[in-house]
């Protein structure tokens, strides 16, 4: 997904920001995804084991996945730096004729959490040149106060 990000006053941050959906319990899917890394220093082969594990299986039960979104930033990053200074923000998206505007808590999550691990390692599975420091944000829907258009 890659929504629009704005801030609770409907101001722009960003034009799209690439989230991730990680599962509640992701210490499993994280060793998947970094045995997908490590297996192989091609980039192509890395790519096809990587979309053929998350076409599989993964996304197969969405009661294993947390409402939490996660996004990942090259430190240094402004962009990192705004979002944590708003504290909060807004992301905006559509899938065929379906709107959203999700309403969140924007909180940095530090290296050792396990959706910070998921989140690293699932990323690098799409981009060979991953940099070391990063900064990984977790977007914690206020489900009170976000809507879908058509209502679902």
């Amino acid at each position: 997904m890659r929504p629009r990000v704005l801030r609770v006053d409907g101001r722009e941050i960003a034009p799209a920001v690439t989230v991730v959906l990680v599962e509640t319990e992701p210490e499993d899917a994280t060793a998947m995804f970094r045995h997908a890394v490590r297996r192989t220093h091609d980039p192509e082969r890395r790519l096809k084991d990587a979309l053929t594990m998350l076409a599989s299986a993964y996304y197969q039960y969405p009661g294993d996945f947390s409402d939490r979104l996660t996004a990942l930033f090259a430190r240094p990053s402004a962009l990192a730096d705004s979002l944590i200074d708003a504290g909060d923000c807004v992301l905006e998206f559509a899938q065929f004729n379906q709107r959203y505007r999700i309403v969140g808590a924007i909180k940095e999550l530090a290296s050792d959490d396990p959706a910070f691990q998921a989140t690293f390692w699932h990323n690098h599975m799409f981009n060979p040149a991953m940099p070391r420091a990063v900064h990984v944000l977790a977007f914690v829907p206020d489900w009170s106060a976000s809507l879908a258009d058509p209502p679902v």
